[in-house]
């Protein structure tokens, strides 16, 4: 198993993607529909999951450098440097990797960053993952009902996430599918989590489980037993929990059948 990384460039993996666990939900979405029992659940996590949004950091962090005058043209044209590889969890990160070091210039560019990265209008910038509408949309043509369950908030990106699963032709504001946003950006993304797995159950049952944070997937197993928790090997928080034993990774949606 892959040690979880900040970023899917910080360290080379371990193991190479096996789409065995995408295949796997496929089949227990077939096999549950051909049953007859309750509707199969599965449940998708945005951020670092379906959807890379890394470009969403690049084009705040260029946007910082528009605004940089002259008299920095040295820390405009390490800004201008940074490229989609150099993208990692923290700004700070990204930035020590084009020499950008200085702290009172780390914190106005993060402060520039926190105030629009959580905003409706830079979710555009987001890229969805490899494979990651056509394995949504075999989810769903097999006969599951799909939840995207984001630590979004509902105030701030409502409109942006919709906004995105509709032009990215994910499935989306049909029967069977449903977004599920934080009630507000200081909740915390862990326990807006915990408190609604549990709810699922009355969407159906849960057969699946897919999120970039190692806490939420452990939370997932603990919470929605009978489900398989998939996690996804793109970036992740620093310094996140071990993995439980036994849950699956994948880096991205390609490859399953």
């Amino acid at each position: 198993m892959s040690a979880p990384r900040t970023s899917p460039d910080t360290e080379p993996p371990s193991l190479p993607h096996d789409p065995t666990p995408l295949s796997r939900v496929l089949a227990r979405v077939s096999a549950s529909r051909a049953a007859g029992g309750p509707t199969p659940v599965v449940v998708f996590d945005l951020d670092a999951t379906l959807y890379d949004n890394r470009p969403r950091t690049l084009a705040i962090v260029r946007e910082f450098a528009a605004t940089v005058p002259a008299s920095e043209a040295g820390l405009r044209e390490r800004l201008d440097t940074l490229t989609l590889d150099h993208m990692r969890y923290l700004v700070a990160d990204a930035l020590e990797l084009v020499g950008v070091t200085d702290p009172s210039v780390v914190k106005r560019v993060t402060s520039f960053w926190w105030a629009r990265f959580f905003r409706d209008r830079y979710i555009k910038h987001d890229v969805p993952a490899p494979g990651a509408v056509a394995f949504a949309q075999a989810c769903y043509d097999a006969g599951a009902n799909l939840v995207y369950l984001t630590g979004r908030d509902l105030p701030g990106m409502l409109t942006g996430t919709v906004k995105k699963l509709r032009d990215d032709a994910f499935p989306y504001a049909v029967a069977g599918t449903q977004v599920i946003l934080k009630p507000t950006k200081k909740a915390s993304d862990d326990a807006f989590k915990r408190a609604v797995l549990p709810t699922l159950t009355r969407l159906g049952a849960p057969v699946a489980f897919f999120d970039n944070e190692p806490a939420n997937c452990n939370a997932a197993r603990e919470l929605l037993p009978d489900a398989d928790v998939i996690w996804l090997d793109t970036q992740c928080v620093p310094n996140p929990p071990p993995l439980a034993e036994g849950i699956p990774m994948v880096r991205h949606f390609e490859g399953f059948r």
